[in-house]
């Protein structure tokens, strides 16, 4: 049991790191533009440093439950769902701007 926990793991740390090779950014900077590599970047930055911190934030000022949140927010990605929300709304935005001008 303990190995495919391991294992699971790991494959979740690869697939984080996967996002920041400069193959798979160039890629999609083709494919896409500055702005979703940018919006991916962010939001991985959120996901793997804001959100620990704001769990040990409310851990310690809040209720000590908060930091079970912390390794949580590691080993969950939610950019499969927020990457697509913020891109689409990017694309609303900069329509709008467009669309004004």
């Amino acid at each position: 049991m303990s190995r495919k926990i391991w294992n699971w793991l790991k494959h979740r740390l690869k697939h984080k790191i996967e996002h920041f090779r400069l193959s798979t950014l160039m890629d999609t900077l083709k494919e896409h533009g500055v702005a979703l590599v940018t919006i991916i970047v962010v939001w991985e930055i959120i996901e793997d440093i804001l959100f620990p911190l704001l769990f040990i934030f409310l851990g310690t000022h809040v209720h000590p439950a908060f930091l079970a949140g912390a390794p949580a927010s590691w080993l969950l990605c939610l950019h499969w769902l927020m990457v697509p929300l913020l891109w689409s709304a990017w694309v609303k935005i900069s329509q709008e701007k467009v669309d004004k001008e």
